[in-house]
């Protein structure tokens, strides 16, 4: 595997959660796999669970591991093609990127939409430079659209607790005081759809994902509907995928925040979020505390969808 954005670049997600319970029952055991390999972990943006998840997952399998916060400790980067460099940033992204691989084996990278230009966000600018000029496997540790490890650790803690063979599961916005970026939801709803699970997503009018990722998921607008008879709610912040509002806050409407009420109109649900989580915004104290909630286990289950991927990516590396 030289390449994890999908849950195509994973294969077969039975096979893949049968590995990931298996590490899960032996952290360690593959700890040969990665010696005298090099992970470089690059982070453009802010991250606790990836960060800590993927660096424990790398040192599971043996690997050294190498951190750079491009933000505060190197050089300030331009990536864009063209500028006269004459401001504040002092290396091109073009020059550092091929450097970088020169001491690594494996390369992650985290860096959201900027909300500048959808089709710079869509087209993955900056992950794709990485992937075109590192020469290294590369894989996406939060990108501006999409977030396979931690859809991949969704799709674990689900497979773990669910009751039916295809349980209901829905993914509903909930209000936020800030514009996020949809690669959260667009990942959790992909990966969803691949499981063959039944999928929801609901949102507001104007809220609605860029169908690639829905597509094969029930798209509704009326959350006490989209709620009746779910397995499990797995509540998120988006801002609008639509032009000409690409990346803007259509409404903070409180009536969107999962409460007690809306979960009891559920098939006893578990409740989900990728976390940070706002309390009392997206989720009350009372549901995110409840027996219900999963979202410590699904975060646990970070360090296995990364030490999953690593090992996939180092097999390969290895033959």
């Amino acid at each position: 595997m030289k390449q994890f954005l999908s849950p195509t670049d994973l294969g077969d997600l039975h096979q893949a959660f049968r590995e990931a319970l298996e590490i899960k029952n032996d952290r360690y055991h593959y700890v040969e796999a990665g010696r005298n390999k090099t992970l470089l972990m690059i982070f453009f943006n802010n991250s606790l669970r990836t960060r800590l998840s993927t660096q424990k997952a790398a040192m599971n399998l043996g690997m050294n591991v190498i951190v750079l916060d491009v933000n505060q400790g190197a050089w300030k980067l331009e990536t864009e093609r063209g500028v006269i460099m004459d401001g504040d940033k002092s290396e091109h992204l073009l020059e550092a990127i091929p450097v970088m691989g020169c001491y690594c084996d494996l390369i992650g990278v985290r860096s959201f939409a900027r909300f500048d230009n959808r089709a710079d966000d869509y087209n993955e600018h900056i992950l794709q430079q990485f992937i075109r000029y590192s020469g290294r496997p590369v894989f996406s540790m939060e990108s501006a659209t999409v977030h396979p490890l931690q859809a991949f650790a969704d799709y674990i803690t689900i497979e773990e607790h669910k009751r039916t063979q295809r349980p209901k599961v829905v993914l509903t916005w909930a209000p936020h005081p800030k514009a996020l970026p949809q690669a959260v939801p667009n990942s959790f709803a992909e990966w969803m759809v691949a499981a063959n699970y039944d999928v929801v997503v609901v949102q507001p009018e104007g809220y609605e994902l860029d169908e690639r990722f829905t597509r094969g998921a029930t798209v509704m607008y009326n959350q006490d509907e989209a709620l009746s008879g779910a397995d499990f709610v797995y509540a998120k912040n988006w801002s609008a995928y639509r032009e000409p509002n690409y990346g803007q806050i259509l409404s903070k409407d409180m009536n969107w925040t999962i409460t007690s009420q809306k979960m009891a109109l559920t098939n006893n649900a578990f409740f989900m979020h990728c976390l940070p989580v706002r309390r009392n915004m997206i989720v009350t104290d009372e549901v995110i505390e409840s027996p219900q909630s999963l979202v410590i286990p699904e975060a646990a289950n970070r360090e296995i969808s990364a030490t999953v991927v690593l090992k996939r990516m180092l097999d390969a590396l290895n033959k």
